[in-house]
Order: structure tokens, then sequence, then C-alpha cells
């Protein structure tokens, strides 16, 4: 233990973490790590910043009255925050000042009428705020001397939009709740969709996109698409139906996987394409191979979080030939999407937990590297260049496995090599400091930002940024 804190102390990677390299970086995106609510295109998770480390660290909470799942920063080093109001629902665009993470500009946007939608945008290559409103347009945000504006929108009747992304051509792909999928073409503004499945599949999570095509996983199966050649139309390149479970679980939002869809590889950065299923008791990492054109039994079919049961909302984190999984059964959220089925059970203890998976050489098979039980209240990021995994711990007075209204957040730092916790640093106490399973975002200077469902808290190096 004592090697791995020094190099971590240092700034370098623990010895034999097979991590990286970034997912390719997209030309119509910021640059990776902080250009999309996953980080990157791809949806890897992975950081090229350093987080705040081991050292002193100071803590500065944003009260805004709002859930803020997305916080994004481009080449001009502005925090732009993308939160949903508590009380009327409505997204808000938020400039933040980047020395104390407070805001110094709003911009409300029409309310969704759903708590947790219209939360998935991305930054383009201009340092603008890339969303679909809740009337079907697709907007594109400027912040301009501590001033936000509505720069360029375009009308496509793409109404229930639940997940963005570019692919390398520039189009704008989505998909909504309904299964309809498409994209908006940068130069005709043309809308091109298509429909997955049968017309009952739903889509509950973002959607990622590498060179190969863009990745959807609805309800019942994933799906790589492309636009196609000849007349420039959306096509499905394969369906990958997975194990979608008897019903929705306790701690998740849809019955089907809770995943968006996660590209890396331990080459370039996006041949493999991994997400979980929705099995009983205990769920699996699948991962394919996107070489080919359709996909052949997946190289990875592994139970995750055992002994389950298990689930996860949270999208797999993706480095090299690993894969870390966090759990979240049992967790309680304080509202559900709007039609969601009941879960079954009703409700369950959140025990949480953290899981390793590592691909073995040549893609044949897999195996868990580690588990631990780490209560993981947000989606863990990765932290490349120290090779550590930030997440927030959720703990309860009133047991290892309840939740309350008085529970204690911590932000965590796991050494990537063995899970060992080698950080704590508290972040609050209490409903008001609920992470919501929320993810990070790690940007230059050391700094974390981690929404909450009041607001923004900013943790960097004592004495630091």
């Amino acid at each position: 233990m004592l090697a791995v804190l020094v190099a971590l102390l240092c700034g370098a990677a623990p010895a034999g973490a097979a991590l990286g390299p970034l997912a390719p970086a997209n030309p119509y995106t910021a640059a990776n790590g902080a250009a999309t609510m996953h980080g990157d295109a791809g949806s890897s998770d992975v950081s090229p910043f350093p987080g705040p480390g081991l050292g002193a660290q100071s803590v500065r909470v944003a009260t805004l009255g709002a859930a803020c799942p997305t916080i994004l920063q481009g080449a001009d080093g502005i925090p732009i925050a993308l939160c949903t109001a508590i009380l009327d629902r409505k997204p808000t665009v938020y400039e933040l000042n980047p020395d104390t993470g407070l805001p110094v500009a709003s911009l409300a946007l029409p309310a969704s009428g759903n708590l947790f939608g219209g939360v998935y945008a991305y930054l383009d290559n201009n340092d603008k705020l890339v969303l679909f409103d809740a009337d079907g347009n697709l907007v594109r945000i400027g912040h301009h001397d501590n001033r936000l504006s509505i720069d360029a929108s375009t009308p496509t009747g793409a109404t229930g939009v639940v997940g963005i992304v570019p692919d390398w051509q520039g189009r704008v792909w989505f998909a909504t709740a309904e299964g309809v999928t498409g994209f908006v073409d940068p130069d005709t503004q043309q809308v091109k969709t298509i429909t997955l499945g049968d017309g009952t599949e739903h889509v509950d999570n973002s959607i990622s996109s590498a060179p190969g095509g863009v990745a959807v996983a609805t309800d019942h199966a994933l799906y790589l698409l492309r636009a196609n050649a000849t007349d420039n139309t959306p096509r499905v390149l394969w369906r990958a139906p997975y194990d979608r479970g008897p019903a929705r679980k306790p701690g998740q939002l849809g019955h089907g996987t809770g995943a968006t869809p996660t590209f890396f590889g331990p080459r370039d950065g996006d041949r493999y394409l991994a997400i979980t299923d929705n099995a009983v008791p205990a769920e699996h990492l699948l991962v394919y191979d996107t070489a080919g054109r359709t996909p052949a039994t997946p190289l990875c079919t592994i139970p995750v979080l055992t002994p389950g049961p298990s689930g996860t909302e949270n999208s797999p984190i993706g480095s090299g030939t690993s894969v870390f999984v966090a759990s979240t059964y049992g967790y309680p959220y304080p509202a559900s999407p709007s039609g969601a089925e009941p879960t079954d059970p009703s409700s369950a203890p959140f025990t949480g937990g953290v899981t390793r998976v590592d691909l073995r050489p040549g893609g044949r098979g897999c195996d868990v590297r580690w588990q631990v039980p780490v209560r993981s209240a947000a989606v863990p990021r990765l932290d490349l260049p120290d090779g550590l995994l930030y997440t927030i711990s959720r703990d309860s007075p009133l047991g290892p496995a309840a939740t309350s209204l008085l529970d204690t957040y911590t932000s965590v730092a796991l050494d990537t090599n063995n899970g060992t916790i080698v950080h704590r640093q508290p972040i609050g106490a209490t409903y008001a400091s609920e992470t919501l399973q929320l993810a990070p975002t790690i940007v230059p200077g050391r700094i974390l930002y981690q929404g909450t469902v009041t607001g923004i808290t900013r943790i960097a190096p004592l004495g630091g940024p």
C-alpha cells in the first residue's frame, strides 16, 4: 500500500494499471474530458485530467434549487451547467465562475415536465451547449461576457429526446423515449429518423458515438447505427438483444438496461462497446466487438455486483481492457420518470458496490478483478493520469444498507488496482447534499464538479485553483 500511495502522491498511475487510451476525440465536440455528461462522445467516463488528489481539499457549494446532472467545460475554461429546477422542472443553463463554481448567469428553457428530462447535452467545438428543448428545437447556447443566449435554434419536431451526440461528420444524432432515433443534417438541417425495433421499445439513457457508428440502448436491445452513404438516412448496422429481466428494479429508472453505451478499447479507445443487462438475480456486463458488421456472441458476459440481487442505472466506465460498474440497486430516487412501471420489489436496501472487470487477452472472455462494498451515490469518474476512480459514498446513521434524509456524503478516491479507498473528503450531509447518482466532471486544475439535488459542489486542492 505504501508504494501505491507514493505513486499516487507523485501523480503517477499505480503499476499494472493497464488503462487507456482515451476515446477518440470527436471533431464536433469540445475536447475529451468535459464535453459530455460522460466525458466524451464515446461515454467512457474517463478524464484526461487528474482529480483533486490525496491532499487537503476545499469544498464549495453553489445552492441553486435545482438538480444539476451535467457540468461541462470547453477550451475557454468556462464551466457550463445544465440543471433542472425542483419547483417548476424547467431546464436551466448556468454559467459558472471558474474560480468559485458560483453562477454568474442563467437561462431558463421550456419546462420538460419531468425531473429527469432535458439532462443530456454536449459542448460543441465552438464551446456552445447543444441540446433539444422541450418543444423539439435543437438549440445551441453560447456564453458571452457573463451572459447566456440561444445563438441558434432549429425546429425538428423531435419531442421527448433523451439522448444526443454528434457523429464524426457533424450530424447531431438523437434518440427519443419512444424509441425513435435519427439525426439533424448539419448542411441541410433536415431531420432523418428511424424507429428502433417494432415500435414498442423505449430509450431511457443517452447515446454514444465513435468513428464507426452511433450506439443506442433501448429497453430490449443494443443498436449500432450509421448514416447510409447512398441516401443519408439512418440505418441499423446490428441489433443485439439482451436479458431485460421481468420488471424494473428498485434503484433503476426503466425496465431494461440502465446504461448509456460505453465505447472503449486498448488501442484506439473505441473498438469495444459495453452495456449492462437487467437479468435477475444478478445483472451482467456485456461487451461487444464493433469491428465486425454484426455482433457475434459478446466477448464478455459476466455477472457483476454479485451475489445479487443487483442492478445499475449508471453507464459503465471503460478504459483499455477494463470496465468498472457501480451498483444503484435499491437507491431511493425521489421520483420516477413519467409513465414508469412499478418496481419489483417495491423497494430494497441500498448496499452499493463497485466491480472492476478485465477482458482477457485477445478478447477471449473476461474476469472480475475486484469488487468492493462502496455505496456509490454518483456515476464514478476515472482519473486516468493518477489511476484513481472518484465517486461519492453515501453513509447512513441508520445502518450500512439504510438511507435517510440525514445521510452523509463523502468524495472518495479508489485505487483502480484493487478498489481500496485511498482518500476521503466529506462534502455534506442531509438531503441538501444528495448526489442522486449524478455524474461528476473533472477539469484542469484538479477541480472536480459534482452535481447534487440542490446545486453544484466544487472540490479542489486546498490552496489550489
